[in-house]
């Protein structure tokens, strides 16, 4: 705890703070690209969206459940680190970390992409680098400068993007076409296409863990933190359905697969090129505000695995504030580099390469998030049964963590064998740093 810090000061977040950082970090760029990756699919990812919105209750449930056992700083790692040992938790660290990490450049180039329509000049990728990368950097220092900062700019980013995207659900119900929304042409199966869209629509749920993460930021974390989880997973489920419905319901699969903006493209068929602006505004809004929860996330998580000894120990330094100001500077500098790769390969503008490089991004990134869920479902059964309340109680945690487990196994598989095959690499690449860390911590003890 930096000097000058006291415990007060470190819980500042309440419910609505907490529930803003789960539902911002969810409600991102996502929901703003997810309707051109899906535009192929027509019906088949209303029933993607489905399947995913009901693994992610299930998984809203194990985290909700483990944050009131074990309400400790770190989330994701620390329980599994808590049911099975160091290096379990050291490789959910690892991946986590790196899911979080590629979840900003991805997030970072979303905004680039909406960031067009009000500079055009952006469509070069050099200048939609610089333009992704400033972005990041602003909202790293305002991390630095605290969490509190963070989290008041969270619940006002939240606001500010979800109202005009419900007024243009609402007004577009009228306007929705059947034929419209099921317009695109798939040569996948019915069982291969729900699958593609549910491991889609998956990565826009990724999030609904991050209450847990600033635990000790959290006031009361044993009661908001599981209400803040399971409040803002349902209020995103809702969101995400009505609303990319509407849009593909609105603008043709041809024309929606190769938007850049597909909300600000619906708004401008229904209202004209002022609403498709307003709605652009919110989405850059959006991408912002989960930026930014996801920037506190990325100082957060390596802090947390630091102070356990199993990250080394710059990633825990604090600032003045008692942020982790290393642990943000060394994620945004990967995260950078990330965002220089991926805009640096779609030269001739961002447009639908800027789509096609979204979904590797994120199918990569999910398949790292589901990792660490499927080892947090398992190790809500195992302290589950080290709980003393009453048996019947413990059946429910079980049976709600073995379907959210078996969830995730499917999730994986619809992620498809790319990103098995690089995620599992990414994966083993942590082990040498394990190694080292403990190799140093037990020098260090002798």
């Amino acid at each position: 705890m930096a000097k000058g810090t006291t415990t007060a000061d470190r819980r500042s977040l309440g419910l609505a703070t907490t529930t803003s950082i789960v539902l911002g970090n969810m409600v991102g760029s996502g929901v703003f690209l997810l309707p051109a990756s899906m535009a192929a699919y027509g019906a088949y990812s209303l029933m993607g969206w489905g399947v995913s919105t009901v693994g992610a209750l299930l998984l809203a449930w194990v985290f909700a459940n483990l944050a009131r056992r074990l309400p400790k700083a770190g989330g994701p790692y620390a329980y599994p680190r808590e049911a099975f040992g160091d290096f379990a938790g050291f490789q959910i660290a690892w991946i986590y970390w790196l899911s979080i990490v590629a979840t900003n450049a991805a997030i970072a180039v979303a905004f680039a992409s909406y960031l067009v329509i009000f500079v055009p000049a952006l469509k070069d990728p050099v200048a939609g680098a610089i333009a992704a990368l400033a972005a990041s950097w602003l909202l790293t220092g305002i991390n630095i400068l605290g969490v509190k900062a963070a989290g008041r700019l969270q619940l006002i980013t939240v606001v500010l993007k979800l109202t005009p995207l419900v007024v243009l659900a609402v007004f577009g119900l009228s306007h929705f076409s059947a034929a419209t929304f099921n317009s695109g042409h798939t040569t996948e199966g019915p069982l291969s296409a729900i699958n593609s869209t549910a491991a889609l629509a998956m990565w826009a749920f990724l999030g609904l863990e991050c209450a847990t993460v600033p635990a000790d930021h959290v006031k009361d974390p044993e009661v908001t933190i599981p209400r803040a989880t399971l409040l803002g997973t349902v209020i995103a489920g809702v969101f995400y359905i009505v609303c990319t419905s509407v849009v593909m319901g609105i603008i043709p699969a041809d024309v929606l697969a190769k938007s850049n903006a597909p909300f600000a493209d619906a708004a401008r068929v229904l209202w004209g090129d002022w609403a498709g602006y307003l709605i652009a505004g919110a989405a850059l809004v959006s991408c912002f505000g989960a930026l930014n929860g996801w920037i506190l996330m990325q100082g957060q998580l390596p802090q947390a695995v630091a102070n356990n000894g199993l990250f080394p120990k710059v990633l825990a330094k604090e600032g003045k504030s008692g942020t982790p100001v290393t642990a943000l500077i060394v994620s945004s500098v990967i995260a950078s580099v990330l965002i220089l790769m991926s805009l640096g390969s779609s030269f001739g503008g961002l447009g639908q390469a800027l789509v096609q490089m979204f979904n590797i991004l994120i199918l990569i990134t999910t398949f790292f998030t589901l990792v660490p869920y499927m080892l947090c479902a398992l190790a809500d059964i195992v302290l589950s049964r080290r709980d003393k309340r009453a048996s019947n109680v413990r059946m429910r945690d079980v049976v709600i963590a073995g379907a959210a487990f078996i969830f995730g196994i499917w999730a994986c598989y619809g992620t498809g064998k790319d990103s098995l095959f690089y995620g599992t690499l990414m994966l083993l690449a942590g082990l040498p740093i394990y190694v080292w860390q403990t190799g140093k911590t037990a020098k260090a003890k002798a």
